[in-house]
């Protein structure tokens, strides 16, 4: 039997395995409930509870202003205005985990990042958690887990600053300033690794966390995204592929016609697959499967549903597929939330693993 480390570094390769990787990510509340519930104990991480093969972590804070302490304009009951480091003013629930709503920036255009985010982006070793990148590290090699470096990648950057629609119509009106955006960004990014790298060692793996897409469209067209943004994945990846480090890539929504794109820069693996946004595994597998390997992909909302059989079907329907190659590992297409129950999740596990064996 591999390890975790032995299994995911194959997958990543597309060579021989014993069966397809298992990983997968979770809205917060969901581990409080599952305890709640007696399923996994209080501080019991659930890579540990579940066998998972891969470890990450988050080890950067790229907020242009590290020292910015958060303020709050207004709340209510259910939700919390703040105004960050950034000077974005994101309002987020309270009472559940969802993706912030983006009320107002303070950059709109090119002078605005020049003036306020721009000479803030240095590669300060303070934006660096060594601590914790350290015991997670430790912690998958005790466990042979894959472990990986993750964190955003250039295009998750900027919106944080201006908002998407800005950063849109900069693409479109102003490119020079998103390429300056794209390109500070990822020499930021290559610095702060190469300091965390050099002091702490090198993960098994980087994975960048990039939506690019939403219902049924990407966010920019294949050419937009080979001009402006391809150079800075293309240097990022690169740096990785110099350290023989695989680049995993996750993105929500529709991205299909990025893949081109996204696959000559050097991706390794295309992560997460959302269906309800119109990816669908089987067709990018038949379309790309012998230089690209896939994790997720398995409709998350059949799992909403709780229903052991519509599960059982909607894996038997791909997993035997995408395991072709050697290029596949285990995780819904999404997050897994409270709603679904914790035997639900078992046996998706169970079964996909069972039909994943080789």
């Amino acid at each position: 039997m591999m390890t975790g480390i032995e299994r995911m570094t194959n997958i990543l390769k597309r060579k021989p395995v014993d069966r397809i990787g298992l990983y997968e990510h979770f809205w917060r509340d969901t581990h409080k409930k599952w305890t709640e519930d007696g399923f996994i104990k209080e501080n019991e991480s659930f890579a540990d509870h579940f066998g998972f093969d891969m470890e990450e972590f988050w080890a950067f804070k790229m907020v242009a202003d590290i020292d910015f302490v958060p303020e709050v304009v207004e709340e209510t009951e259910e939700t919390i205005l703040t105004r960050d480091g950034n000077g974005a003013l994101l309002r987020r629930h309270k009472l559940h985990d969802s993706t912030p709503e983006h009320v107002d920036f303070l950059v709109k255009d090119r002078e605005a990042w020049e003036e306020h985010i721009k000479p803030k982006l240095k590669p300060d070793p303070r934006r660096i958690n060594f601590e914790g990148y350290r015991k997670a590290k430790q912690h998958a090699a005790e466990n042979n887990r894959f472990f990986v470096w993750s964190g955003v990648n250039i295009f998750e950057l900027m919106h944080p600053v201006c908002g998407h629609e800005y950063m849109l119509i900069g693409m479109a009106l102003d490119p020079d300033w998103i390429k300056d955006m794209v390109e500070t960004y990822t020499n930021l990014t290559i610095s702060l690794q190469e300091i965390l790298f050099a002091q702490e060692g090198y993960p098994d793996g980087i994975w960048y966390y990039e939506d690019m897409g939403f219902k049924g469209k990407p966010f920019i067209s294949p050419a937009m995204y080979k001009e402006i943004i391809q150079p800075g994945h293309k240097k990022t990846f690169d740096f990785a592929h110099s350290h023989n480090l695989p680049v995993i890539v996750h993105s929500c929504g529709f991205i299909e016609p990025l893949i081109p794109g996204l696959l000559e820069a050097g991706m390794d693996c295309l992560q997460v697959i959302e269906v309800k946004a119109g990816m669908d595994l089987i067709k990018l597998y038949k379309e790309y499967g012998d230089r690209l390997s896939f994790m997720g992909g398995i409709d998350v909302r059949v799992l909403y549903t709780n229903d052991k059989e519509l599960v059982r079907k909607e894996l038997e329907s791909k997993i035997p597929i995408v395991m072709g190659n050697y290029g596949y590992a285990l995780h819904s297409d999404h997050s897994i939330p409270n709603t679904v129950n914790y035997e639900t999740y078992k046996y998706f596990i169970e079964k996909g693993l069972e039909l994943g064996t080789y």
